[in-house]
């Protein structure tokens, strides 16, 4: 196989990687979120509306790091800046 060729396809297969570990743990950190509030609310009903504040900004931020990864995972499919070097 070509250089180019091993690049994309190592490239590719860590995107994989990447985007499944990208996705996995955070919707594992959303689940232990959720699990905690409703923890928590069912302690302290009586506080619903902070536990609930806090709880959405939490898992905003977790979504938010899912984006992230899958807006570098599509960059290095896309764009790859090592094939530059390896068309030279």
């Amino acid at each position: 196989m070509a250089d180019m060729s091993w690049l994309t396809l190592v490239s590719t297969a860590v995107a994989v990687l990447g985007i499944a570990l990208g996705v996995a743990l955070p919707a594992y950190a959303m689940g232990r979120a959720i699990a905690s509030a409703l923890d928590a609310l069912s302690r302290q009903p009586e506080s619903e509306k902070s536990i609930m504040r806090i709880l959405f900004i939490g898992l905003a931020m977790i979504e938010s790091l899912a984006i992230y990864v899958l807006v570098i995972v599509l960059i290095v499919l896309f764009r790859n800046p090592l094939l530059e070097y390896v068309l030279k």
